[in-house]
């Protein structure tokens, strides 16, 4: 039996992904969680073989749940299965650990088969994504260019990034100038909007 962990925050995509799967004679859900803030706990209570994480929730994304996870319990195959199938999200998927990446208008059967494949050791990546990320690459921002970038993905003045980050405000708009620069954005609110097309953020 493959032990499968749920983490997405809409109740209904959640309950559609356990039906689908719970029909399968060799998959069991064992465990469903509506944020990423859940996931470990849940994994270390009902100890899944196969994790299956939406990107955007509440709390931490399924990218950090998914890096926490890999750590706390590397057996543990963990696939990301977004709505946005975004070439960053990919790379950033399998840094964290992820074995496999599906996008959520897959056929079931393409997500059922999936989790058996991650389940034997296998990877699985959503074809046409792997195309688009190779052309793509990976993120031109360094760590800080990111962290500020994502500080500033709420309208946050230089001033509050420069608080909240620990940075002088010259710092600040140093990384945000560069952000700025590598994305080919005018303005920081577009830096932001590619950014997080691309996955980046």
């Amino acid at each position: 039996m493959i032990r499968v962990l749920l983490a997405d925050d809409q109740a209904m995509v959640r309950g559609a992904l356990a039906t689908v799967l719970g029909l399968e004679p060799d998959i069991e859900v064992v465990a469903q969680v509506g944020s990423g803030d859940e996931v470990l706990p849940a994994a270390k209570e009902s100890a899944p073989d196969v994790a299956l994480l939406d990107v955007q929730m509440p709390g931490k994304d399924g990218l950090v749940a998914a890096a926490e996870l890999h750590a706390a319990r590397p057996a543990c195959r963990i696939i990301v299965c977004t709505t946005f199938g975004r070439p960053g999200y990919l790379a950033r998927a399998m840094a964290a650990g992820a074995t496999g990446f599906v996008v959520k208008d897959s056929p079931p059967e393409q997500l059922v088969d999936a989790v058996r494949r991650v389940s034997n050791g296998l990877r699985v990546v959503d074809p046409a994504l792997a195309a688009e990320s190779l052309a793509t690459g990976s993120s031109p921002l360094t760590s800080r260019e990111h962290d500020v970038l994502r500080a500033a993905s709420d309208g946050a003045t230089v001033a509050d990034i420069a608080r909240r980050l620990h940075l002088s405000e010259g710092t600040v708009r140093n990384h945000l100038s560069a952000a700025i620069g590598k994305t080919g954005a005018r303005t920081r609110a577009e830096a932001v909007r590619l950014a997080e097309e691309s996955g980046w953020l």
